[in-house]
């Protein structure tokens, strides 16, 4: 589908030039909604706080109309789908975040995400057919929701960066927010109802939409102990209470707000008082929700999460002991379940090897954990221990021999390319270089970079030989005499000495390339190129130097680690994954035609398309291999991130170069599994859900 970009600038500036219209109307309808509220509110405390936030307004309202449209200005421009920075769509945050929270960001999350979905249920069959416009306009022959930047949560985002910047205070924020949120809704209903219709006049179609088969949801509904109201804990909720897990309680229940106090705690240590029921309550909905999120995760089989949820027991009872053990991620009993939830990831299948151990394992710690005894605490420490021990053991020898020193290969073959870039940039920087065939100029800064990197490195163990004798300083000096014996026009002027250095080129070269174990085959297409040119050059009879002629620019690929044989079979290199190496990216180093685009340029636009990868040590993945998918963990990452260690559950180490890893991901061939662990992932579930009943409860 052919894009528009005229008709979609046309619709940015349109909508920016009716803001200017629609957002002085809206103050004056929360004006008067204020006004309205103030006449018939029936406690003096409600009639002050409105009208303190109508007076505020009034104040502010020139200057809220003005910063609005600015920031909503930039906002827009962010929201582009090719932007680096974009206002998100509402979402809860992460329990980690959370913890981090202050209760005013709590609040303000909470306030953010209920404007937004009251705007957008208000707006919603508008903004879709406007985004659907907007999606053609682009190009785009499906819709794609963050095509939108007039979406409305950046709207309503916009409209809380700007209430931020002035000087009113939070409650203020929030009679706005709440008394306008309808209104709001109802502007930019009107406002996407008129771009639409704008777009229509300029021919602009609907983008159809995918079709996405909906999941099959295996949890019974009747199971289920999660709804509007979230989760109560029936063995831990206090009689007649009505427990909610919203956001700000499990906020407090990580800052430790809900304690008693020390007049309470005295009176009944442990067991009375309102508050430590009240903090025995969240944090047992919290570990059943936990576990609940666990029991629904497919990622582990179905014997693992039954034999989790038998740890229930002795989860709620630590709860009772240590409320926020599950936040403390040194805590025994939590890194218990972290660990055991880690290491159940490694198998897809109950026949897989090593399966039958782990789950007679988990049996036991289970039924360890189910004694009955008041030492629960140093049972969850005795067991991790145990754990813990029997997996470094099950390891055999072989294997922890066999990774130690792929790692060790690993870090000398970063070190080496690393040192090879600043060599090959070191070539770069000669006045001859740029003169000299495209063909030589990628051996040079490829191959031949390896060459000297490699002899530098091992420059420490040729001590007492002469600076000539030297490798590295041997495999430099030949420069001079290589890059002018491959230029036709200097070289076919001088053919006594072009006679006279060829052997000791070639047979430098030679030895340079054996010295890494360079590919034959490789290595002999370009002596077979090199020679080419020396033989064209000693035909060729020129009487008189040739005029300067402008060096041609011609596109370099960054060449990616690389390997020697010996290297890729120590560390288990899965040289068929990778993009091309440095043998398959010039098979024959044949020349090339000079590049009419600045390549400085067109570099910069090439490493903007290349996918990142962004999976830490620890990440579960699942590999393609064969048409079968392998289940490994990345257990270690190079330094600088260039090459990542794989190892599955058989014991087998896989590597594979950076590129090499977002080349799978770009083919579909990797599927991240986890990475960030199950119990963490329950927990954002969680936070998550308390968000969303934050939402849910009245404001």
């Amino acid at each position: 589908m052919q894009a528009q970009p005229q008709a979609f600038d046309a619709c940015l500036k349109e909508a920016l030039a009716q803001t200017r219209e629609w957002v002085p109307r809206w103050l004056d309808k929360l004006h008067a909604a204020l006004k309205d509220k103030e006449l018939s509110a029936r406690h003096l405390h409600d009639k002050q706080s409105l009208v303190e936030a109508r007076t505020a307004l009034e104040d502010h309202r020139d200057l809220i109309a003005t910063r609005f449209l600015s920031v909503l200005a930039d906002a827009v421009g962010n929201a582009l789908p090719a932007s680096d920075t974009r206002l998100g769509s509402p979402r809860s945050v992460s329990f980690d975040e959370l913890e981090l929270m202050g209760d005013d960001q709590v609040q303000e999350t909470v306030e953010l995400a209920r404007v937004q979905q009251i705007v957008s249920m208000t707006a919603d069959h508008e903004i879709v057919e406007l985004t659907a416009r907007l999606c053609t306009a682009q190009g785009m022959q499906l819709v794609q929701a963050e095509a939108n930047p007039l979406r409305a949560d950046v709207v309503v985002g916009a409209l809380m960066k700007t209430l931020k910047g002035l000087h009113i205070g939070p409650g203020v924020r929030s009679r706005w927010l709440q008394t306008g949120a309808i209104s709001l809704g109802n502007e930019l209903q009107g406002l996407y109802t008129r771009l639409s219709a704008m777009l229509d006049k300029m021919g602009v179609e609907a983008a159809g939409y995918a079709v996405i088969q909906a999941p099959d949801v295996r949890a019974s509904s009747g199971d289920s102990t999660l709804g509007r109201r979230g989760i109560v804990a029936p063995e831990e909720a206090a009689p007649g209470s009505d427990a909610l897990l919203t956001l700000d309680h499990l906020h407090q229940l990580l800052v430790g707000n809900l304690e008693p106090s020390d007049e309470e705690a005295v009176r009944a240590p442990g067991t009375a008082g309102a508050g430590n029921a009240m903090v025995r309550t969240l944090a047992s909905e919290v570990v059943s929700l936990m576990l609940k999120q666990i029991s629904a995760d497919e990622r582990l089989l179905r014997p693992v999460r039954e034999m989790l949820q038998d740890m229930k027991p002795a989860l709620l009872q630590a709860a009772r002991t240590e409320p926020r053990f599950f936040a403390d991620r040194q805590n025994p009993a939590r890194r218990l379940l972290d660990a055991i939830t880690e290491h159940s990831l490694a198998y897809t299948h109950e026949q897989d090897r090593g399966y039958a151990a782990f789950s007679r394992q988990v049996r036991g710690i289970i039924d360890g954990l189910q004694k009955p005894g008041g030492d629960l605490t140093d049972r969850f420490s005795t067991l991790l221990q145990g754990f813990n021990r029997s997996q470094t053991e099950a390891m055999a020898p072989e294997q922890v021999q066999a990774r130690g020193l792929a790692v060790k290969t690993l870090v000398r073959v970063e070190q080496r390319n690393l040192l090879a870039e600043r060599v090959a940039a070191e070539f770069r920087s000669r006045n001859d270089f740029d003169r000299s065939p495209g063909v030589v100029r990628r051996f040079l800064t490829g191959p031949w970079a390896q060459v000297v990197a490699q002899a530098r490195l091992e420059v420490s163990t040729a001590t007492g030989l002469s600076p000539a004798e030297v490798p590295a300083m041997r495999y430099t000096d030949i420069l001079p005499d290589l890059l002018w014996s491959s230029q036709l026009a200097l070289a076919s002027l001088n053919r006594p000495r072009l006679v006279k250095i060829i052997p000791g080129v070639l047979r430098t070269l030679r030895e340079g390339l054996d010295s890494i174990d360079y590919p034959r085959e490789q290595a002999e297409a370009f002596f077979q190129t090199l020679m080419g040119l020396h033989e064209a050059a000693y035909k060729t009879q020129r009487a008189e130097p040739p005029p300067d002629a402008t060096p041609s620019v011609q596109f370099e690929d960054d060449l990616e680690p690389w390997m020697q044989p010996a290297e890729a079979r120590d560390t288990g290199f899965m040289e068929d994954m990778a993009p091309e190496s440095l043998t398959d990216t010039q098979p024959s180093f044949v020349d090339t035609q000079p590049m009419q685009r600045d390549w400085v340029e067109l570099k910069a636009e090439m490493a903007a398309q290349q996918p990142v990868s962004q999976l830490s040590v620890g990440t579960w993945v699942d590999m393609w291999q064969d048409g079968q998918a392998v289940r490994c963990q990345i257990t270690w990452a190079s330094p600088h991130g260039t090459l990542y260690l794989f190892s599955g559950a058989n014991g087998r180490s896989l590597s594979m170069t950076r590129r090499g890893l977002d080349r799978l991901i770009e083919q579909d061939r990797l599927r991240v599994v986890a990475d960030h662990g199950v119990v963490n992932q329950a927990l954002d579930e969680v936070t998550r859900q308390a968000w969303l009943n934050s939402l849910n409860a009245e404001g």
